[in-house]
């Protein structure tokens, strides 16, 4: 399952590169697990990217360390996710106040 999670993720960033840009390769280590990720993103973003998907799965693990590796890997999806949401209404709500200042 997290394979095909990372097949899509990657299958995305490659679909959503523009075709003038160069189309990095980077291997990276997630949760003891190597995986190829291809994307139009620069190698040091990628890899930051996985680092802070490893340190989440690694945190969750160390605290339910009876978990499998797939359990793991959804409940650190839920966390990104959850601090994706959390980001995307600050980021409405300060649009909101700038429009607001404008108005007055």
């Amino acid at each position: 399952m997290l394979t095909s999670v990372l097949d899509f993720v990657e299958a995305r960033c490659f679909l959503l590169s523009d075709s003038k840009e160069a189309v990095v390769k980077v291997t990276v280590n997630i949760h003891g697990q190597e995986y190829t990720i291809k994307g139009n993103d620069s190698e040091e973003y990628i890899k930051k990217l996985a680092d802070y998907v490893d340190e989440k799965m690694r945190e969750i693990a160390s605290k339910n360390s009876n978990l499998p590796p797939i359990k793991v890997a959804v409940l650190a999806a839920l966390n990104l996710a959850d601090e994706l949401h959390k980001t995307a209404q600050e980021y409405k709500w300060l649009l909101q106040l700038i429009e607001e200042e404008k108005k007055t």
